[in-house]
């Protein structure tokens, strides 16, 4: 395929998703202020799902119109077709459903199938974007075996999906949420319906662990790669702990904090990856994962030392003056911890040099340390 005929392909396919999205933006505004049912998330929340999903299609237009014999960058592109049904489809059946009822056509139906295909196109591809990074090519024959399971798999969750009684991926699906609140007006029903619903949960199963499994397939290309190699895939490696960070935050933090940090997140991935694929001369990752290890520890390092001092001193006031509240316990852990703040970071980053910057040879590697 030509250059320019790939490039064409590639961002038209971009642009169908973008319009995809921005239409369910669109959407968002004109009912954003719409009280839904209990169990339905608001609008506004719908709209950060769809806010991230904006960097798929477009990390997508950009690797294959510029490498398109690389199918990763095709892989992104069809990643955007499935967020864009995944994230649209709700947010239709909320306006048509509760919003405006009636103004528009079939919505429990076309929400379904929407929330349903999109979901299986995103748990098929996902696999794909550890086994193939970043050249397009499996490590080896032996990753063969996964990579046809996975197809295999999923061509047939991608059959079972629209005859399923409840749509696919309830979390991409928050109009779902209630058992019973929103049907498949498609779906099969009894018998039928509990084996495509059991077969169905069985390959979602099956493609987790393929998901699980290519991401250690990065293991092993690292250890047989060349310099280059091994540099994309630290940097797709740093911006990929960010995203597994934010997973975990998740069950911890308010919806709208993990929004935020999500979409930072996945923009921070987007752009790993495509400086990963796209730069010829890649900046040395060694330095900023350094960098990341050393004030990541000195923070949360700090932080405690902080939390410690203060309550100390804040019981030892209570004793003595027999007050609860006190500036002086926040002015003794600043002038502490300023106090410590260069040690520490010293410590650490000799630490840090020492137990992982160091080549096979004991040499300290080129661009590791910060202090010198």
């Amino acid at each position: 395929m030509r250059r320019r005929t790939a490039a064409w392909i590639a961002w038209s396919v971009c642009t169908v998703s973008l319009l995809i999205m921005a239409l369910g933006l669109l959407v968002v505004f004109f009912g954003w202020s719409a009280p839904l049912p209990t169990g339905w998330y608001p609008l506004t929340y719908l709209a950060n799902d769809v806010l991230p999903a904006f960097g798929a299609p477009i990390l997508g237009g950009l690797i294959a119109s510029r490498r398109p014999e690389n199918p990763y960058g095709w892989l992104w592109l069809g990643l955007g077709i499935g967020f864009a049904l995944a994230t649209f489809a709700p947010v239709y059946a909320a306006y048509a459903l509760v919003v405006e009822p009636g103004s528009l056509p079939a919505p429990r139906t076309l929400a379904s199938l929407g929330v349903s295909e999109g979901y299986v196109i995103i748990i098929i591809l996902a696999p794909f974007l550890f086994l193939v990074f970043p050249n397009g090519r499996l490590p080896s024959r032996r990753w063969r075996l996964l990579a046809w399971s996975t197809v295999a798999v999923g061509t047939v969750l991608a059959i079972l999906a629209p005859f399923l009684a409840e749509p696919a991926g309830q979390f991409m699906n928050p109009i779902g949420i209630e058992a019973g609140q929103f049907k498949n007006p498609i779906g099969m029903e009894g018998s039928l319906g509990e084996m495509i619903g059991i077969l169905f949960f069985g390959g979602e199963l099956v493609l987790i662990g393929a998901s699980i499994l290519s991401a250690l397939s990065l293991v092993f290309r690292y250890r047989g790669a060349g310099f280059e190699e091994r540099q994309r895939i630290k940097w797709f490696a740093y911006a990929a702990a960010f995203v597994s960070i934010y997973i975990l935050l998740t069950f911890f933090l308010s919806a709208s904090l993990v929004s935020l940090l999500g979409s930072v997140a996945l923009f921070g991935l987007y752009a790993a990856i495509a400086i990963a694929i796209l730069k010829h001369h890649l900046f040395d990752i060694d330095l900023v994962i350094n960098r990341t290890l050393v004030y990541g520890v000195l923070t949360v390092v700090i932080a405690g030392i902080f939390v410690i001092i203060d309550e100390v001193v804040q019981e030892l006031f209570f004793i003595v003056t027999r007050q609860e509240e006190s500036w002086l316990s926040v002015i003794v852990s600043a002038l502490a911890i300023s106090a410590l703040f260069e040690p520490l970071r010293d410590r650490i980053q000799r630490f840090v040099d020492r137990r992982i910057f160091r080549d096979e040879d004991g040499t300290k590697k080129k661009g590791a340390g910060i202090s010198e």
